[in-house]
């Protein structure tokens, strides 16, 4: 019960950060504290993992090049940097200090971010993932494994005739909490990310504009398959951090003007990713105005609130 209630009120925090913004960080370390002091566990010394997996599929992990799923950035030369724009994974593994095995300009010898998941991955393909790493090496409550995927499988159920509710979708949600459990039960750490909202993108405007009420059954979907997630992990706060990439696309959508954003609707980009760069953007558009960067994928205001939600809960969680 005290587990529960403690990782609820560490969802919280999360939320009060997506609505308020940074202001509220320092308000979410003091009752962090707090609720450490109540008997919740607490760190004697902070965490620091000896490495980070990333699993799941484009929402997380960069691919070939160094090039990500929304938008990258140019170097001097016009060639994509992908040390610029970086991912809310990016920015979590790098402060903590290490390096990404898919994005190392520095031609780094010690690279402890390790890259298992893949584009256009779905929750079958986390098995596998997991298999690969735990074949590489041996798990320990210093592995900090950094979960997001969902996605494709959302968008292949609402192509196939899902309805809202849809059984299907709602057991790919258990099937994600039970991998989760699994890098638990092995000993590891996790940062799990729910699916943000697709009834909020631009793929459900332009199914909505020739079939009203595709928004909300895409929203709905999208529910569907978090909710199952959610309920299904191991509720303890001691190995599990979870981040609520829904609740805050809403809070973008909701109230634009408190993250700098111009634009909650259009796609940034003009050409497909992950080849969009700063270079090819829509007339007006950058990488601070729109909050999506093609019809699926966030941009970076999106990845900086996911980053912050992230480094909180990794870093205030009694790992």
């Amino acid at each position: 019960m005290k587990r529960a209630l403690e990782m609820e009120l560490r969802m919280q925090i999360d939320r009060w950060m997506i609505v308020f913004g940074r202001g509220a960080r320092a308000f979410a370390w003091v009752l962090a504290a707090w609720l450490a002091s109540c008997g919740g566990g607490s760190q004697i010394e902070p965490f620091q993992p000896r490495q980070i997996i990333l699993l799941g599929d484009e929402t997380v992990v960069l691919v070939a090049g160094g090039k990500r799923y929304g938008i990258n950035g140019l170097d001097a030369n016009n060639n994509i940097d992908c040390s610029q724009l970086p991912m809310w994974s990016q920015q979590l593994v790098g402060n903590f200090g290490i390096v990404l095995d898919l994005c190392n300009p520095g031609a780094a010898t010690a690279v402890r971010g390790v890259t298992r998941g893949a584009a256009n991955a779905k929750v079958a393909d986390l098995d596998a993932q997991i298999a690969a790493q735990l074949a590489a090496s041996d798990v320990t409550s210093k592995d900090l494994f950094l979960v997001m995927v969902g996605l494709n499988d959302i968008i292949e159920r609402y192509e196939a005739g899902a309805g809202c509710g849809d059984a299907e979708l709602s057991a790919r949600g258990h099937l994600v909490a039970a991998q989760v459990n699994r890098l638990v039960a092995a000993g590891g750490r996790v940062i799990l990310s729910t699916v943000h909202d697709l009834g909020l993108t631009p793929y459900a405007a332009a199914k909505n504009a020739v079939a009203p009420g595709q928004s909300a059954l895409l929203t709905c979907l999208t529910d569907t398959f978090n909710a199952r997630l959610r309920v299904d992990i191991v509720q303890d706060g001691r190995f599990i951090g979870l981040v609520l990439a829904d609740d805050t696309t809403k809070a973008m959508v909701r109230n634009p003007g408190a993250f700098g954003l111009g634009n909650v609707t259009d796609a940034a980009c003009t050409v497909a990713a992950p080849d969009c760069t700063t270079a090819t953007l829509a007339a007006g558009a950058t990488t601070a105005t729109h909050l999506w960067a093609d019809d699926r994928h966030f941009g970076p205001v999106a990845h900086n609130q996911l980053a912050l939600a992230a480094e909180t809960r990794a870093r205030n969680n009694p790992f």
